[in-house]
């Protein structure tokens, strides 16, 4: 088969939009038609791809044809550029929040000097981001899984430290006959996929404390624990910030996360300087 341009377009502007109305309006066309579109590459196929819900969502038969229009519009944007018209060009890249927060804002140094380039950044878990790429969401992605998914390469970036750090008056409140009571002294987490500090307790054989409390934005995480919320990891450069404040768990140790940058395989000049800028931010990185 050989999808219609304009029916993977359609598609891209659902998942990415969240309704017809709204991918309607971005590609100057009637909902009516977009809901055509859609149909039609559905008839195609022989099976649903959007999942007509608030957001819509695509399913997991769509997400090839999500690759593939991606990558089509990317090299057409490129090429449109290269004969002199005016264009913009979508770079989404899938980005864990505490690199986000720390190495990887020289990359958007970077971005900013590029004209007609917007950056469409997805926050990811770094166990997590690469499947965005499978998904066809994204075009790159910072993650911690060494092994390329299908169609990307991968690059080695370095490791991103942690280190279990919470206020000093937090642990003295929590010390039972001068050792730390694991049990009661409260804990931080992300989200749901955070599992940064449950591998560290389980490393050191502990189980997880009575309060848990979750704070799912890097920034407000750092303040949560600096604050004396509870005992948390925090990336090496983050705990630089706030070292006056906290005092490592020296019991917990530290935790080391490895990088690496999947991108698609894809002969963009585009994808390649951004993989640069990534390589180049990355060297602050722990080898």
């Amino acid at each position: 088969m050989r999808p219609n341009p304009q029916h993977l377009e359609a598609l891209v502007a659902v998942v990415e939009h969240g309704t017809f109305d709204a991918a309607a309006a971005s590609l100057h066309v009637t909902p009516s038609a977009v809901s055509q579109r859609i149909r039609a590459l559905e008839s195609e196929v022989g099976q649903v791809l959007v999942r007509r819900a608030s957001p819509c969502t695509a399913t997991a038969v769509a997400e090839p044809l999500l690759r593939l229009a991606r990558q089509t519009r990317l090299l057409q944007d490129e090429a449109t550029s290269a004969l002199g018209a005016v264009t913009g060009t979508t770079l989404a890249v899938a980005v864990n929040a505490d690199s986000l927060a720390t190495w990887f804002r020289d990359v958007l140094d970077t971005v900013a000097g590029w004209d007609g380039v917007a950056l469409r950044l997805y926050v990811e878990d770094q166990a997590w981001s690469a499947d965005l790429l499978r998904r066809g969401e994204a075009l790159a992605a910072v993650t911690s899984d060494p092994a390329p998914v299908q169609g990307c390469s991968v690059t080695r970036l370095g490791t991103l430290r942690y280190i279990a750090a919470a206020t000093p008056a937090l642990v003295e409140r929590h010390r039972r006959g001068g050792r730390i009571d694991w049990a009661t002294l409260p804990m931080v987490d992300f989200n749901e996929k955070d599992s940064l500090q449950l591998a560290t307790l389980r490393r050191r054989g502990r189980a997880l404390p009575r309060v848990v409390h979750r704070v799912p934005t890097s920034a407000d995480f750092l303040e949560a624990v600096r604050r004396g919320l509870g005992w948390g990891m925090l990336p090496e450069p983050q705990y630089a910030d706030v070292a006056r404040d906290v005092v490592p768990l020296t019991s917990l140790g530290t935790l080391d996360v490895h990088l690496h940058w999947q991108r698609w395989r894809l002969e963009s000049a585009l994808l390649d300087e951004l993989s640069d800028a990534v390589r180049a931010a990355a060297d602050v990185l722990r080898p």
